[in-house]
C-alpha cells in the first residue's frame, strides 16, 4: 500500500479521444477470450489519454475492519460498512467510533456480509439511510436484501440505528456464499436502483435469464420497497414486478450520472467484466453470451458472445479489473477527470478512469495503487477517496487522493 504523500503520475485527459491525442491502451496482455471479438470498435482496450495527471496519495484513516462501502456525511464525516456486519463513523482525523448499534444479523460467509450503504436524498431531514446486506433466512437460505433505517449519532462518535425495517428481498432465497452484489443508487426522482447477483453455481445462475427469479437483476424501487412507477414487468405474468433490466452476473458497481442515467460494471467469469448503460426491461445476456471463459479454461455455454435479443456492454475488460465501486468525478481538484467514471479495480489493485464520449469509452487510464479497491467515493473537498482491502480477513484503510506535482 502507499504510504502517506507518495505522488504517482497517471492517466487522464477529458480531452483525449482525438486519436492524435491519445496512447496506446494500458492492458496489452493476451485475451483469455482468444478466439473473441469486439462487436463495435472501441468496445474493449480503448487509448489512454494523452497527458499524465499526477496524483498524491495519503492514508486518512487505517487498521479498519474489512469494509465495503463508506458514505460522507454532511459534516465530513464517513459512515462506513463492515462485511462481518458491523457499522462504524469515521471522523475527519481518522478516528473510529464504536460500532453502531441496531444492525441486523448478515450471513458473511464466504462474498456475504454487509454490503452498500446509500443516504436517502433527504438525509438531511430524514436521516433515513439504506443498506444492503446478505441475509440468513428460515430454513438454511439467504439473499441479498435492503433495509433503511434513521441513523442517530451521538458526541462519542458512534451511535444506534432506529426503525430499523427489510424492505425489499431478493428471491428466490440460494444455500450459497458466493454473488451477493450489490450496489444501491438513487434516481434523480428518488427511486432506488438496487444492483444484485445470480449466485455463481450451475444451473442456478440460468435464473439471471428468468424474470419470474430474482438473481442476476437491476431493480428500480421506491424507498419503501415498493415496484418504482413505470417498471417495465409491472404488468407482465409471472414477473417480478421490481425489475428493471435482466442477463446479469455479479454487480458490484453503479452510479447514477449527472445526467440521470445508470451505469454498472459487473464481473464477468475469467476475462469479461462489463460496463453497461442499463435500460429498462432489457435483456443483459449472462450467462447465455459474454466475453471471456470459465475459471476451468471452457467457454461458457455455447461460447457465443452476441445473440438476438441481447444487449452489448459498453465496454468490456479481458483480462478483468475486477470491479467493485463506482462514482463519477465532480469536482475542482481534478479538472481533467470531470465526469468520467471512476471504478475501484480488486484484481488491478488501483482505480479506472474511463472518459466518456457519446455513450462510449473514449479513453481509459488507470492508477495504480497497490492495493484491492472496494469501494470509490468523491469527497466534498473534490479529493477522491478510495477504500482498500485485504483479500482475506485482515483490515481496510481510507486512501485520499489529491492532484500531485508534475505529470
Amino acid at each position: 500500500m502507499l504510504s502517506g504523500g507518495q505522488a504517482l503520475a497517471q492517466s487522464g485527459d477529458s480531452s483525449a479521444s482525438d486519436d492524435a491525442a491519445t496512447r496506446p491502451p494500458v492492458a496489452t496482455g493476451a485475451p483469455h477470450g482468444a478466439d473473441q471479438s469486439p462487436a463495435f470498435e472501441g468496445q474493449t482496450r480503448a487509448p489512454q489519454p494523452a497527458t499524465d495527471v499526477a496524483v498524491s496519495t495519503e492514508i486518512v484513516a487505517d487498521d479498519l475492519p474489512k469494509l465495503w462501502s463508506m458514505e460522507f456525511l454532511a459534516d465530513g464525516r464517513m459512515l462506513v460498512a463492515a462485511k462481518d456486519g458491523a457499522m462504524h463513523i469515521v471522523g475527519t482525523d481518522g478516528t473510529v467510533g464504536e460500532a453502531l448499534a441496531g444492525v441486523p444479523d448478515v450471513d458473511a460467509r464466504g462474498q456475504g456480509g454487509l454490503l452498500d450503504i446509500a443516504l436517502a436524498p433527504d438525509f438531511a431531514d430524514s436521516r433515513t439511510i439504506f443498506f444492503s446486506f446478505s441475509e440468513p433466512r428460515d430454513g438454511g437460505v439467504n439473499g441479498t436484501s435492503v433495509a433503511a433505517a434513521e441513523l442517530r449519532t451521538d458526541d462519542a462518535g458512534s451511535g444506534t440505528l432506529e426503525n430499523v425495517r427489510v424492505i425489499f428481498r431478493q428471491t428466490p432465497g440460494y444455500a450459497g456464499t458466493k454473488h451477493f452484489g450489490s450496489r444501491l443508487a438513487f434516481a434523480p426522482n428518488g427511486d432506488l436502483f438496487v444492483t444484485v447477483g445470480e449466485r455463481s453455481d450451475t444451473p442456478i445462475r440460468n435464473q439471471a435469464q428468468d424474470v419470474t427469479s430474482g438473481l442476476g437483476k437491476i431493480f428500480r424501487i421506491r424507498p419503501d420497497g415498493s415496484p418504482a412507477d413505470g417498471s417495465p414487468f409491472v404488468d407482465a405474468a409471472d414477473a417480478l414486478p421490481e425489475i428493471w433490466s435482466y442477463g446479469h452476473r455479479n454487480l458490484q458497481s453503479a452510479v447514477v450520472d449527472d445526467a440521470g442515467q445508470l451505469w454498472t460494471v459487473e464481473h464477468g467469469p475469467k476475462g469479461g467484466d462489463e460496463l453497461n448503460r442499463p435500460e429498462e426491461g432489457l435483456n443483459y445476456g449472462w450467462p447465455v453470451i459474454t466475453y471471456g471463459i470459465d475459471y476451468s479454461g471452457a467457454p461458457i455455454g455455447e461460447g457465443i458472445t452476441a445473440q438476438d435479443g441481447m444487449e452489448q456492454p459498453v465496454y468490456y475488460w479481458d483480462p478483468v479489473i475486477g470491479p467493485s465501486g463506482m462514482a463519477q468525478y465532480q469536482g475542482d481538484e481534478f479538472p481533467e477527470w470531470q465526469g468520467a467514471l471512476l471504478i475501484g479495480g480488486l484484481v488491478s489493485q488501483g482505480l479506472v478512469v474511463l472518459q466518456i464520449e457519446d455513450g462510449r469509452v473514449a479513453t481509459e487510464a488507470r492508477v495504480p495503487l497497490d492495493a484491492r479497491i472496494r469501494d470509490v467515493k468523491v469527497g466534498p473537498d473534490g479529493a477522491v477517496y478510495a477504500v482498500t482491502e485485504t483479500r482475506r480477513g485482515g483490515s481496510s484503510s481510507i486512501l485520499r487522493l489529491t492532484a500531485g506535482e508534475g505529470g
